[in-house]
């Protein structure tokens, strides 16, 4: 019977591609977090990526992968599928190395970073918006790779991509004046997941590593649960940096060795921590950033009194989406409530309703009337903002007991995603 043989990143390797990035990838700050040490009781570093050149780790493998390719490779040109943040690195690299790229994004790709890869990759660089997720774009670019003949720098099943984002642990061991306990390291298509863990692996091998991936993409726990890599028909784009069908094929059998756990998130839970993050310590990430942060929550009893680094893997948010992280974050705190409400036709039930049917600190953000034909009855849409989560019952028990309860539109979901 044959031995299976399992992948595995070469440390020796992943100490060369640092000596490629001296120069072009920062070494980030390795930082002490007071206010998520003093809430979980443990020490809670943050690996912050999201100072890195291009506002993310991504940079690290994309300009290993490229600056390792061969002159007749460089000359044909590079091709990659990107959400934003390896768009970015390739970007970056491609016009350092004086390199053409074509790159095909997912055409809901925040504008911020359509932007700001053009601005890296200047003449050097055509951005092409394709499909609706990742990996409609990576269907795109596999067809003009094909084409083309132009190198695939693919954003995370690739040994170099690997070995670059592989840089990220060398650093954390090399800041780190203590023993390490656990790394939390965040998941897409589990190229970064790899990377340190198969340091960490051959350098720290006592410290358990914990992988974090939205709920609504949930593609590496849910391989790991069946043992076989499983492509999800539909996922949750909101969290655009780890939104992947798919995960890896080499990416998969190395964390399915290496981590130790791999957590999901409650997209409102990423949000609730972005803001956290902003509020308390002026960091801005984006949602895939703040997923390590996230979920701490699970894991409080593990951590308690041992030294946790997070990685922050990067801070690519667009302003633009702030008022819809904070309606998620209210509804998953259950702070946000949208109804249907039945107003009796007659002067003083809009007075009536917000007299004697809202708490005190109870709030009207969204109010949409909607008057029928009837004399008897017309309904509003009506969004609640409560101070408090004990609130809600009572509120529906006044609406009810007063007559003005049509529906309750939370559950709904269709319903919501046209009001949010």
């Amino acid at each position: 019977m044959k031995t299976q043989t399992l992948p595995q990143l070469s440390l020796a390797e992943i100490k060369k591609a640092q000596k490629n990035l001296e120069g072009v990838a920062k070494n980030t700050p390795l930082e002490k977090n007071r206010s998520y040490s003093k809430d979980f009781e443990a020490q809670i570093f943050l690996k912050r990526e999201d100072q890195q050149r291009v506002r993310s780790y991504k940079i690290r493998g994309a300009y290993h992968k490229i600056v390792s390719l061969t002159a007749e490779e460089r000359a044909k040109g590079v091709v990659c599928a990107s959400a934003g943040n390896h768009a970015q690195g390739v970007a970056y690299s491609c016009k350092k190395l004086n390199i053409d790229a074509k790159i095909f994004m997912p055409t809901p790709t925040p504008l911020q970073k359509v932007q700001q890869v053009r601005m890296f990759g200047e003449d050097r660089v055509e951005v092409i918006l394709v499909g609706d997720t990742f990996d409609d774009a990576k269907v795109e670019a596999m067809r003009y790779s094909e084409l083309h003949q132009s190198t695939v720098i693919h954003p995370f099943d690739d040994p170099k991509i690997m070995e670059g984002q592989g840089t990220i642990a060398l650093e954390i061991l090399a800041a780190a004046k203590d023993s390490i306990d656990y790394v939390f390291v965040p998941i897409g298509g589990g190229g970064v997941a790899s990377g340190v863990s198969s340091v960490f692996k051959a350098l720290s091998p006592h410290t358990k590593i914990i992988g974090v991936e939205p709920k609504g993409a949930a593609s590496m726990s849910i391989s790991i649960d069946k043992n076989e890599n499983t492509e999800l028909h539909l996922i949750d784009k909101f969290v655009d940096g780890a939104a992947v069908k798919k995960v890896g094929d080499l990416t998969f059998q190395i964390c399915k060795q290496n981590l130790e756990k791999v957590l999901t998130v409650d997209e409102g839970k990423i949000c609730e921590t972005i803001l956290n993050l902003y509020n308390k310590d002026a960091i801005v990430v984006e949602p895939a950033g703040a997923l390590t942060l996230a979920a701490l929550e699970q894991f409080s009893e593990e951590i308690k009194g041992k030294h946790v680094v997070c990685v922050v893997s990067g801070g690519n948010n667009d302003i633009t989406r702030m008022e819809e992280i904070k309606e998620r974050a209210l509804l998953y705190n259950g702070l946000k409530h949208y109804f249907l409400v039945r107003f009796p036709q007659r002067a003083g039930a809009l007075k009536q309703f917000v007299v004697e049917v809202l708490g005190a600190t109870d709030d009207i953000t969204h109010f949409e009337y909607i008057k029928k034909n009837s004399r008897e009855k017309g309904y509003a849409v009506v969004g609640i903002e409560l101070k408090a989560k004990k609130d809600f019952e009572p509120l529906l028990s006044r609406m009810k007991d007063l007559q003005f309860f049509g529906d309750y539109i939370n559950p709904k979901e269709s319903l919501m995603n046209i009001l949010v």
